[in-house]
């Protein structure tokens, strides 16, 4: 039977609003909900009026769940005030090219709606953290763009004193160099993140897929009163050798690394993953943890570690952490055993885009207890004409004309001509709309209108924004080429995967 996704809608990041997640202890009746200014009144109903409520309360769909991660956590001191989030932009992106020629690796396009960068500032901000700097270096103006309107304006009020700031590379007198690593980049910025009068500095990538509750991960730095603790994936032997591994005593603290460690060397790393919390059974079926890149510092080992002990290390995994390791710094080891997924190759961003179409999708978008945010763009509705859909996933005000369309996602203002094919591909959509007189009087120019022409045929392919696909094209890699640059051309080919480039213009009648 044919299925739609509907994405979901954008959540709010008023109080007011997130306040419907948290579990029924108190009911509440005050200013915050009847939309009035002032301080909050609170009162207690009686316990039968409670059940009632509950009781009333209409099942969730299918579709929506919440996620068991989304518990309050009890901090002391609180997180709002006492952790600051570092996102890191990355590098230039090389593996992801073409899709980082005009953006930074954290704003490439995710799941129609979204940009990668959202999944860390949305962990960030479910987990109570709202104090985030995002370092950025290269291509950074349509990240930059992105965070100004989707967050600076509603991180919270006079007591919380939340922000998503941009912090970009930039060359002084004392530092004449940009970036060279992810130690590197914090450092130079060290001076202004000292200011900050927190107790823990929590390092995230901006290119990673997962959702993670960051209290959790705090409370057990904070409960083993580590001077690091570092995230770790269980895994098998098989994806192992891919990863730097860690080795732990029995603890939890971490003794020893290996970066993609094979043969004796990895059999060595194995590890008794029960002290961190996973069962007997999984424990033996994923021996090995393996670090996310992501850390919780505390304020004062940072300092140290990079002022005094570390003050040439580049980069946090492979220099100041096993240094610190080795120098008899506590490091701590956190489980996490859930979805995680690097988006750092064509194919990884490929296949994490098209998994959100599937009913049971590893990650979803649809967690209600953990919303991913964005920015508001107020588009209309997508608008579907004599389209036969399976399996997709159709963003805001898109345009598709009798077409069919299968195990897609289909993203912004995008527009798809009459007698089109759509398989397997992601369509990152569009920043704006053309009307019917621009679009009239390029095809009298002999210009392509944005968007995807008529019958059109498209199979295992991304196509960026902005792409202007002409009538009657075929994408579908008619040589199985596995890897080619034809930048001239408008589009690269990766693991098989056709990625047509931003803006590029595929003529009428073209087959790749």
């Amino acid at each position: 039977m044919a299925t739609v996704a509907v994405p979901a809608a954008k959540a709010s990041l008023a109080p007011a609003a997130r306040s419907e997640n948290k579990s029924a202890g108190a009911a509440k009746v005050g200013f915050a909900s009847s939309g009035l200014a002032g301080a909050r009144l609170t009162t207690k109903a009686p316990r039968a009026a409670k059940q009632a409520v509950a009781s009333a309360r209409p099942a969730a769909p299918r579709a929506v769940i919440d996620s068991s991660s989304a518990k309050d956590v009890c901090m002391d001191p609180d997180v709002s005030q006492s952790v600051l989030g570092i996102i890191l932009g990355g590098g230039a992106g090389t593996r992801l090219y073409p899709l980082t020629k005009k953006r930074a690796k954290p704003a490439v396009p995710l799941g129609a709606n979204y940009r990668l960068i959202d999944i860390p500032v949305s962990n960030c901000i479910n987990s109570n953290i709202v104090k985030i700097y995002v370092m950025t270096q290269f291509n950074s103006a349509s990240l930059n763009r992105h965070l100004s309107r989707a967050y600076t304006s509603n991180m919270g009020g006079y007591k919380t004193q939340g922000f998503v700031e941009v912090l970009a590379a930039q060359q002084s007198p004392e530092n004449p160099n940009w970036f060279q690593g992810t130690a590197d980049a914090v450092r130079q910025y060290l001076w202004q993140l000292e200011e900050q009068n927190v107790q823990e500095f929590l390092i995230l990538a901006g290119d990673h897929l997962y959702r993670m509750d960051y209290q959790r991960f705090i409370k057990c730095h904070r409960e083993n009163d580590a001077d690091i603790t570092i995230a770790a994936l269980p895994m098998d032997e098989k994806r192992a050798t891919a990863f730097g591994l860690m080795k732990i005593d029995d603890t939890g603290r971490i003794i020893e690394f290996a970066e993609k460690p094979k043969g004796e060397e990895l059999k060595a790393m194995q590890v008794d993953t029960t002290v961190l919390g996973l069962d007997a059974e999984r424990a033996k079926e994923l021996p090995y943890i393996a670090s996310m890149g992501i850390y919780v510092i505390s304020k004062d080992a940072m300092i140290r570690m990079l002022a005094e002990d570390f003050p040439d290390a580049n980069d946090f995994g492979s220099e100041v952490i096993p240094g610190a390791c080795a120098k008899g710094a506590k490091v701590q080891a956190f489980l996490y055993d859930g979805y995680w997924e690097d988006i750092g190759t064509i194919e990884a961003f490929y296949n994490a885009n098209l998994s959100t179409t599937q009913p049971d999708s590893p990650f979803s978008f649809y967690d209600r207890s953990a919303p991913i945010y964005t920015q508001a763009r107020y588009l209309p509705p997508s608008k579907l004409q004599s389209v036969d859909i399976s399996e997709s996933v159709i963003g805001e005000g898109c345009i598709i004309e009798d077409s069919q369309l299968h195990h897609s996602v289909v993203g912004l203002r995008a527009k798809i001509g009459a007698g089109s094919i759509i398989k397997d591909t992601l369509i990152m959509g569009a920043d704006y709309y053309e009307t019917e007189e621009q679009q009239d009087a390029l095809v009298a120019s002999g210009g392509v209108p944005i968007g995807i022409g008529k019958n059109v045929v498209i199979h295992k392919a991304i196509i960026d924004k902005n792409a202007r696909i002409g009538d009657n094209v075929q994408i579908i890699n008619k040589d199985q080429v596995e890897e080619a640059a034809r930048e001239t051309d408008g589009y690269f080919i990766k693991s098989g995967i056709v990625t047509v480039i931003k803006d590029a213009v595929i003529p009428p009648g073209t087959i790749i």
